[in-house]
């Protein structure tokens, strides 16, 4: 009671749990020394592989989104499920099974099982739910299968042959289709892996979902420029190998070395305004917009 008589009203605040520190801290060292050697190995694929450059990029960009909600994470009230100890455990298990049986993906891929699981153990739910884009970002590290990378770039090579080819014929330069091959007047084109636009596509989802985190508020309008991103990556690719047969026929050279190359670079451009311009026409139209009677977010 107050001096006049009147009843005291105090606001009961619940203290945040401090984070176990000490878990994190045997948790990191537990990841380190089972995946240290398969994740050094994944860095020198890293570096040799044209398709997986921006793996380096990925952890890094996971890491910096997770400490942009670094006040938040401290403010929260975590909850450590014991679940996520399940899924480590799992996770541990393939990795021997991929040591086992040589399988490098599967060895790979149980890093990021075991991180998602090191965030269940300790925070719990509430971690993982605001640690989900780092932690959905995490798999785009791992280099796909040999029997996946084979079975997605023989189709995106045929594709980007058969645009090619009608491109080249509707503007009167003649040319023959056999598979992935354009039998040019000139010359010979082969639409090799390394054409099949699967390293802008690996690049380009990636970069997607970056940038709709830093760029859009509404989880709508981010799903949507991701899930664009995949066919603007593989037609901006097949207009790269329809500008290369053309400049081929005129000068060969520019299909070769330095310049092939930079038309590479200049199609990725093409790419990332195109998913550009497709976020300013969803912004525009309203296709995604919230319903008006939709409730409001304090």
């Amino acid at each position: 009671m107050t001096p006049d008589g009147g009843a005291s009203l105090r606001a009961e605040v619940t203290p945040t749990p401090p984070i176990p520190w000490n878990q994190v801290g045997w948790v990191i060292g537990i990841l380190i020394l089972a995946y240290l050697p398969i994740l050094g190995r994944m860095a020198d694929q890293w570096s040799n592989d044209e398709d997986m450059s921006h793996g380096f990029l990925v952890p890094a960009v996971a890491a910096w989104i997770a400490y942009q909600r670094r006040q938040e994470i401290m403010a929260a009230e975590l909850k450590p499920n014991k679940l996520g100890l399940v899924v480590m455990v799992l996770a541990i298990l393939q990795m021997c099974v991929g040591i086992l049986g040589a399988e490098l993906f599967l060895q790979r891929s149980a890093f990021v099982g075991s991180v998602w699981g090191a965030v269940l153990f300790l925070g719990g739910w509430p971690l993982v739910r605001m640690l989900a884009l780092p932690l959905l970002l995490l798999p785009l590290m791992v280099p796909l299968p040999a029997v996946v990378y084979n079975q997605v770039t023989f189709p995106l090579q045929l594709f980007a042959s058969a645009v090619a080819e009608n491109a080249l014929s509707i503007i009167g330069i003649p040319v023959l289709r056999d598979g992935n091959v354009l039998e040019l007047a000139n010359q010979k084109l082969s639409v090799v892996e390394a054409c099949s636009g699967i390293r802008s596509l690996m690049s380009l989802t990636f970069l997607s979902l970056v940038y709709g985190y830093m760029s859009e508020s509404s989880l709508k309008i981010r799903w949507a420029i991701f899930l664009a991103s995949i066919p603007i990556a593989v037609a901006a690719n097949a207009f790269r190998v329809t500008v290369t047969g053309i400049i081929s026929e005129y000068n060969p050279e520019l299909a070769k070395g330095f310049f092939h190359t930079l038309e590479g670079g200049i199609a990725f451009a093409f790419a990332f305004a195109l998913m550009l311009i497709f976020h300013v026409f969803v912004k525009k139209t309203g296709v995604f917009r919230e319903p008006n009677n939709a409730p409001v977010e304090a």
